[in-house]
């Protein structure tokens, strides 16, 4: 069996895990595990998933190395994962880590362990360009982070269902579905008229 594994950091509603979805059945994966969280994640519950449904001899298919993570040690665990369930890793246009007989290739393990070097530097230094930008902004003045919320801010429709939330007719999930927001945003609002 050919799996796909496809990774955004973040929600669909906000980064487009199509791209990566197309380009891995056109490498020929046949079942597509999509994964939405960090690349430095402790846990990856679809990538855990998908490494326990291989069996030997199947091929795990992705599009870069940081799609896969964006932690050398974590890379190398997944290379011992790889290597343990004689499996074979393609990384698409670059990298082929063949463990089906329980060996891998030095050199192509090598390589695949520097592309995770790079992987874990690429994300070092967005996050250090993200935090001087944001040191930069609070300099100027600007307020980082979300913006204060207000009762005045609170959407009508919220307003319209919120009696039925009081009395019991809706519980925090209903609310959250029927106006359209997060339960985060949900419990927000309610805190905001509650207080």
């Amino acid at each position: 069996m050919d799996y796909g594994y496809s990774r955004c950091s973040t929600n669909e509603t906000r980064q487009d895990i199509n791209r990566q979805v197309r380009e891995l059945k056109a490498a020929g994966a046949v079942e597509i595990f999509m994964e939405y969280e960090h690349g430095d994640a402790k846990v990856k519950s679809q990538q855990a998933q998908m490494f326990a449904q291989a069996q030997p001899g199947d091929t795990i298919i992705v599009l870069e190395v940081s799609r896969l993570a964006r932690s050398t040690q974590q890379l190398c665990e997944i290379i011992e994962i790889i290597r343990e369930k004689h499996l074979r890793l393609v990384i698409v246009g670059s990298i082929t880590l063949d463990c089906r007989n329980g060996q891998a290739d030095p050199m192509s393990e090598a390589f695949l362990q520097m592309a995770g070097v790079f992987s874990q530097l690429e994300l070092a230094m967005i996050r250090s360009r993200v935090r001087s930008g944001m040191e930069n902004a609070r300099s100027k003045g600007k307020r980082i982070g979300r913006p204060q919320v207000s009762k005045e801010d609170i959407p009508p429709i919220f307003l319209r269902h919120y009696p039925a939330y009081k009395n019991k007719q809706l519980n925090v999930s209903e609310l959250a579905r029927v106006c359209d927001l997060s339960r985060t945003t949900t419990y927000k609002y309610i805190s905001l008229l509650e207080t």
